[in-house]
């Protein structure tokens, strides 16, 4: 199990399950020619009501956190069973049984504990799928005990975490350390912000005492020049939360502190309204971005794309794509902002920076999936390097993929932040996007950003 899995499991309970358990009755009874009644409603809704209230108790998803597959498809399969006989009791109790083909419905109640299975199985190997370019997430454990050496066992015991240690941090001295330690000592709390940057370290687990918590609060503060994960084994979590939850990483409980709130069904949520929305929107306006590529090449000398690098997930370099807009192209370390009246913006320039048309190209960025639609705004590699050393947690907003337009952008921080105030409450407003995500948050700054646009206000 990854600590991502108990979003998955939510994922399961109040979308996937449900949607199994009414979409295979009706393929069932439209294979077999049998109409669709009111009656058959009524079987979908008692179905799942009974079966959500059995599998709490029988409880499946408990032995699906501790990774034992067999034993989580055999209480699937208890769990239906028990379903299956308080429908066919009710059925035969109330005569309801007699508006149904038996045969349609019999087939439905042997085969939907094994779609399910299949289906869960399914979404679980796509959930745990690595990443090509990232297979493996590196880990520190900060404090050496039973609690972290455990963790460290776990982990290398269970290669589908996808999970390797590094190696332990602790400011005790060599001989107050526990015996069968396999990773090594890397060095102590001061030392890890270092090490993490250096190393480009994904994960980092906390198992200190409470006597430890001015050195983690201390600890913490140096890691928000990082985009690590931080978990906390012990049962307290007093520090400044995002995405705060109790997790799990192969069945040992931990508390995320600082989390992406992509994760688990919610990633899939993300990734896939970016690229159903990203489609449609490339579609409805690609006549559009040939005419101002068009209108580019006439009026100005130099490419029509404008390419830059910029930090994008985990703070790692994305190129990302605008249409151009001035006469120079500076991509180097010595980045300046666009102005008011700036000399170097192209008179069509300015009215595609105004109207936002310039981000439209990002849309292709989008479908690769190196940005968002909605996330923090990506800045400049040279002012990522500038602020992250000015801002505290400047660096937690790269924990998302960048977007077109953003909670910040919404609320009046659009355009050139010609000041340390300005760019502190934008970073402020992203790190609130983060902690207090959701579909509905991503479509209602997609309807403010279009009233923002058409106001052209704060863009040069």
């Amino acid at each position: 199990m990854t600590v991502n899995d108990i979003p998955l499991i939510s994922f399961f309970q109040r979308v996937l399950d449900p949607l199994v358990i009414m979409g295979l009755l009706y393929l069932l009874a439209f294979a077999s020619g049998s109409p669709f009644t009111g009656y058959m409603l009524v079987l979908m809704i008692l179905s799942i009501f009974i079966s959500s209230t059995v599998f709490q108790h029988v409880d499946p998803y408990r032995t699906w956190r501790s990774g034992r597959m067999l034993a989580y498809a055999r209480d699937v399969l208890v769990g239906w069973g028990i379903t299956a006989m308080i429908l066919v009791f009710l059925g035969s109790a109330t005569g309801l049984a007699y508006h149904f083909d038996t045969e349609v419905v019999l087939a439905w109640l042997v085969l939907t504990p094994f779609v399910l299975l299949a289906c869960h199985l399914a979404a679980r190997k796509f959930s745990l799928r690595p990443d090509s370019e990232r297979e493996v997430r590196s880990v520190v454990i900060i404090g050496a005990n039973d609690a972290s050496l455990k963790l460290a066992a776990t982990i290398a015991r269970n290669q589908n975490l996808f999970l390797s240690v590094h190696g332990f941090f602790d400011d005790r001295t060599d001989d107050r350390w526990p015996e069968k330690m396999r990773e090594p000592m890397l060095g102590r709390m001061t030392d890890i912000a270092a090490y993490v940057r250096e190393h480009q370290i994904k994960m980092i687990f906390i198992s200190q005492p409470i006597s430890a918590q001015p050195r983690i609060r201390k600890m913490l503060d140096e890691l928000e020049d990082t985009t690590a994960s931080v978990y906390f084994l012990p049962d307290i979590y007093i520090f400044d939360l995002m995405q705060a939850r109790f997790d799990s990483v192969g069945g040992m409980p931990v508390i995320a502190i600082r989390e992406s709130p992509f994760t688990g069904y919610n990633s899939m949520i993300k990734r896939g309204s970016d690229i159903v929305l990203g489609l449609l929107i490339q579609i409805l306006l690609l006549p559009v971005m040939l005419l101002i590529a068009i209108a580019i090449k006439l009026t100005s000398t130099g490419p029509v794309i404008f390419r830059q690098r910029r930090y994008g997930l985990y703070g790692e370099e994305i190129v990302v794509y605008k249409f151009r807009t001035m006469t120079v192209g500076e991509d180097d370390d010595k980045v300046v902002q666009a102005t008011r009246n700036d000399q170097r913006v192209t008179r069509l320039g300015a009215f595609l920076r105004r109207s936002s048309l310039d981000e439209l190209p990002q849309f292709f960025n989008v479908l690769q999936g190196r940005m968002s639609i909605v996330g923090p705004r990506p800045h400049a590699v040279v002012h990522n390097e500038q602020y992250r050393k000015l801002i505290k947690g400047y660096m937690l907003r790269h924990k998302v993929k960048p977007g077109i337009t953003g909670w910040a952008q919404v609320n009046g921080l659009r355009g050139e932040t010609e000041t340390l105030d300005k760019m502190e409450a934008r970073i402020h407003l992203d790190l609130d996007y983060l902690r207090n995500w959701s579909l509905w948050l991503d479509l209602w700054i997609m309807v403010r950003t279009v009233k923002v646009v058409l106001g052209r206000d704060n863009a040069h």
